[in-house]
């Protein structure tokens, strides 16, 4: 039998064993409990937010909305951006960080006109939160006449079917090409001085506009009521002139300047304006196409004696393509070559305001088969000046047809002019009684030039001249300082050389308005 004192301590053994029985089932308990708290305890969802994109906004077809800046924010981290058009994806974003910006913009094309277009963006974050915004799109008819008022720094398209209006003196800029489609109208608005309006394909800079010989590409005043489809206007004469700039073209060819430099001002454009810069050392460069053009109604004036011509050629390079040009009714001169090497062919002049053909600062290209009309104002059929620095070279006028005016001359050779001109015919210019100005009617030569024209192996050199004369008036008359020994007279239309009309035929106004019928 068990003492009472060892009972006591059994039980006081027992006690203690108990108490830290429990004592350590409520520890186990405690953190059991700890640690189902914290598997169980969610954590904070922060949620993606996006705003800046408009519900809605309405352009025509051919126009572009934007760039429209949308922003999204996830504190949990951007993963990415997609952007659906009508249901159909359209493009994707990678996005980092907790905060993006991010651009959008939309050009409509033809096929989205009279259209309501839906854009959804939705924004993801890392832990599969979404935000959405909803952008609708309404899109008018494509615009069929839009002004133009800016440079041209970006690689730009005008298109058939519509009116381009110069609304200020407009540069291509390098490396900027602007294509021109066929059938294409550009006019110009109203402006002289420092606002005469022009188009000016700067050095570096290209335009390939090419036209066909029944759809050409015209270039016109604003107050011309032709329309795409047309080729001779409805309101204005062919005599009307003046009325905007005209079509400049810049390169980096060689040009003889005084004092040799290597670059100057163009004419018609105000010196303080560098993108009227022309001249160089590539006398390969490349500025272009141009084919079936037509340039009319320009020439306006920005300064005094400083007029734009139809078509400038300023320090133009060989790589340049131009063919099948008209120009009708220009202020100052139809073509003029400042320096460069470009050669034309199938030039037509008509109704120039100064001089057809003006040649300037040592042009070493070609004109081959061209046709000039001349005017009430025209003064020269062709101006052929020398160089100007120690640079010479020569350039080749050849297969002209000429038709004069009483106020015309066939030609003024000055300054040390040089190059080969062959194969031109001459007709109806006045004999000296029928006007008041002396000479008229004659190619001639000034004293400095005289020096050049040593027969068929100097630096200027004339071939196969023809002439229709009036009654009473001789070749030595018509064809002064010894250049008659390379001229024939020849009965109207009877001439042996001159021009292909042929290639004027159907896409010019001088076509159309019966004015080749002179011509073989």
């Amino acid at each position: 039998m068990s003492s009472p004192l060892y009972c006591n301590q059994l039980e006081n053994h027992n006690y203690k064993q108990q108490m830290k029985n429990f004592s350590f089932i409520l520890t186990l308990l405690t953190a059991f409990t700890l640690v189902f708290s914290s598997c169980t305890e969610e954590e904070p969802d922060n949620g993606v937010t996006i705003s800046g994109i408009p519900a809605t906004a309405k352009i025509d077809a051919g126009a572009k909305l934007g760039p429209v800046t949308g922003s999204a924010e996830g504190l949990d981290g951007l993963v990415s951006l997609s952007i659906t058009k009508d249901g159909a994806p359209l493009s994707t974003l990678t996005l980092t960080g907790t905060t993006a910006t991010f651009p959008f913009e939309y050009t409509a094309v033809a096929a989205d006109a009279g259209k309501n277009l839906v854009f959804e963006f939705t924004v993801t974050d890392a832990d599969g939160d979404v935000a959405k915004a909803t952008h609708v799109l309404t899109v008018g008819a494509e615009p069929t006449t839009i002004r133009v008022t800016s440079n041209i720094t970006a690689n730009t398209t005008w298109v058939t079917g519509k009116t381009y209006i110069l609304g200020a003196r407009i540069f291509v800029v390098a490396p900027a090409k602007l294509t021109i489609q066929k059938g294409v109208i550009v006019k110009g608005e109203a402006g002289t001085g420092a606002n005469a309006t022009a188009l000016v394909i700067a050095r570096g800079a290209q335009i390939d506009a090419q036209g066909t010989a029944t759809e050409p590409i015209i270039f016109t005043s604003v107050a011309d009521e032709i329309a795409p489809g047309q080729i001779a206007g409805t309101n204005l004469e062919p005599t009307v002139e003046g009325l905007w700039g005209g079509l400049i073209v810049l390169g980096r060819a060689k040009c003889s300047f005084a004092g040799d430099v290597t670059e100057l001002a163009i004419e018609g454009i105000p010196a303080t304006d560098t993108n009227g810069l022309y001249g160089g050392t590539n006398d390969a460069d490349n500025s272009g196409i141009l084919k079936f053009i037509s340039i009319r109604h320009g020439g306006s004036l920005i300064g005094a004696s400083n007029e734009i011509n139809g078509l400038t050629l300023g320090g133009v390079g060989s790589g340049t393509v131009i063919e099948n040009v008209e120009v009708v009714a220009n202020q100052d001169d139809g073509i003029e070559w400042f320096g460069g090497t470009v050669s034309v062919k199938n030039a037509l002049i008509w109704n120039s305001g100064d001089d057809a053909v003006d040649t300037d600062q040592s042009w070493a290209g070609t004109l081959d088969n061209f046709i000039v009309i001349s005017g009430v104002n025209t003064d020269h059929a062709l101006e052929i000046d020398g160089p100007e620095g120690t640079y010479n070279a020569a350039h080749t006028v050849k297969n002209g047809s000429v038709k004069g005016h009483p106020s015309t001359e066939f030609g003024d050779f000055r300054s040390k002019a040089r190059g080969t001109f062959e194969n031109l015919y001459f007709f109806n210019f006045p004999a000296p009684a029928d006007n008041t100005n002396a000479g008229r009617g004659d190619l001639s030569l000034d004293a400095a030039t005289v020096p050049n024209f040593t027969g068929t192996t100097g630096p200027l050199v004339f071939k196969k001249l023809e002439a229709t004369l009036k009654s009473g008036v001789t070749l030595a008359t018509a064809f002064r300082n010894g250049t008659d020994v390379y001229a024939s007279e020849v009965a109207l239309k009877a001439n042996t050389v001159g021009a292909t009309k042929a290639a004027f035929v159907g896409w010019t106004w001088a076509d159309k308005a019966g004015q080749l019928a002179d011509f073989k």
